[in-house]
């Protein structure tokens, strides 16, 4: 959007940024030290990303997310069901059919 009005629009990655960050972060010091970043003739500038890419990031973004959340709630069911036998449950067995296979079912 700046790019219409005749700007030059560069992106620096945050990690090129943080050497120069002298104190705590707040808006001023992180703006001193993107200038300062800025001004150096070495400075490395990412490019911006096409809303195509950043549709992609977005999917892999959700589906971490929901793999992240499977495996929080296999693990919340696994956990007490192994705190009541004398040996865990196999792991390569899914959680879902172990439920299945239990003869109380899902109560």
């Amino acid at each position: 959007m700046i790019g219409r009005f005749g700007h030059t629009v560069r992106l620096i990655a945050p990690q090129f940024v943080k050497p120069y960050v002298k104190s705590n972060k707040n808006d001023a010091n992180d703006a001193e030290a993107i200038c300062e970043a800025v001004s150096r003739p070495q400075m490395r500038f990412v490019p911006a990303k096409s809303v195509e890419q950043q549709d992609i990031q977005s999917l892999h973004r959700v589906r971490s997310r929901l793999v992240s959340s499977r495996t929080q709630l296999a693990n919340q069911i696994r956990g007490p069901a192994d705190r009541i036998r004398d040996r865990p449950a196999p792991t390569c067995q899914p959680t879902a059919a172990r439920l299945a296979a239990h003869p109380r079912g899902c109560d």
